[in-house]
């Protein structure tokens, strides 16, 4: 099994950015092995998917309300996904969580999840 562990969540501002990391661990291998992706979750929302990588980080797929603020990427020597958030909107405060599968989907189904990292952006 792969552990997924994120990091790099906070309280700011909006407009402000923020990098949020994701570790991944295990006896299953390298990340390398696996698409990556980032989902999030307000309260009282259903869990929605942010962006994707897939397993050599060529191909990248971003959900419509964060593109050309948000980009994903990953360091597969380092075993390791970002998302880089730029211009910070209050509506992107949620819990966010990295996956992983052995394709890239948008859809909820990947196979392993981290346990998330709080994201608050305050007006």
């Amino acid at each position: 099994q792969v552990r997924l562990v994120e990091s790099g969540g906070g309280l700011v501002q909006a407009g402000d950015s923020l990098r949020l990391s994701c570790a991944a661990s295990g006896r299953t291998a390298s990340a390398s092995t696996y698409a990556m992706a980032w989902f999030r979750q307000a309260p009282g929302k259903e869990r929605e998917f942010v962006s994707a990588v897939s397993r050599g980080g060529d191909s990248t797929y971003s959900a419509d309300s964060v593109k050309r603020r948000f980009t994903i990427s990953r360091d597969n020597a380092k075993g390791t996904v970002y998302l880089q958030m730029n211009n910070l909107r209050p509506e992107d405060t949620a819990v966010y969580y990295c996956a992983a599968a052995p394709v890239v989907l948008t859809n909820t189904r990947y196979t392993y999840w981290g346990q998330g990292t709080q994201v608050t952006v305050s007006s």
